[in-house]
């Protein structure tokens, strides 16, 4: 069986644990890394020459973000779909019409099921601020192709995505370099 190939069964190993034909996982928390831990795991599916997919919610396409230009020189189909730091926006009804437009683009993701596995980063706010909806989130990832894992990251992610997840990892803030009045570094932040 090659890398990309999914079982076709579910064996049972040692203490009874049994493998999974997908994960679902969340990123959450005030601290950095929520992005950097998915890109991590991108990686990885990379090297399991997996078709992997990342729509980013708040990030636009003119970040030129390290991440975004190295992945997809390693064939990621990429989708920054968002202004920018929202919450500084003119025009928030521009701001949720791309929101909504990244759902609608990650619906159509997750219903091919053509990408093993699938980034929704920073999706979190979008779902906090009403401009997409929670539950239709909750069912598009639950019933996902049973060969597609997701990814989803951001702050104050939805107790309702939480609760379908199988991993939730919570990254704490313990120091800042804003807090020191540095600014986000190329190389290291984006």
């Amino acid at each position: 069986m090659t890398d990309n190939e999914i079982p076709t069964e579910s064996p049972t190993a040692k203490g009874g644990m049994t493998t999974a034909k997908s994960l679902v996982l969340v990123n959450t928390g005030n601290g950095k890394g929520k992005s950097t831990a998915a890109f991590g795991t991108v990686l990885r599916a990379l090297a399991r020459d997996w078709p992997v997919a990342v729509v980013q919610y708040l990030k636009s396409g003119d970040w030129n973000t390290g991440e975004e230009k190295m992945l997809r020189n390693l064939g990621v189909d990429w989708y920054a779909a968002g202004d920018g730091f929202t919450w500084n926006s003119d025009d928030l009804d521009e701001s949720k019409a791309l929101a909504q437009g990244a759902w609608a683009k990650t619906e159509e993701l997750i219903s091919a099921g053509a990408h093993r596995l699938i980034v929704l980063d920073e999706i979190s706010y979008a779902m906090t601020w009403d401009w997409i909806d929670t539950a239709a989130v909750v069912k598009a990832v639950a019933d996902r192709p049973e060969k597609v894992s997701v990814i989803l990251t951001g702050r104050d992610m939805k107790q309702e995505v939480i609760d379908i997840a199988h991993t939730v990892t919570e990254m704490t803030q313990i120091k800042h370099a804003f807090e020191q009045k540095i600014v986000a570094k190329k190389g290291i932040d984006y």
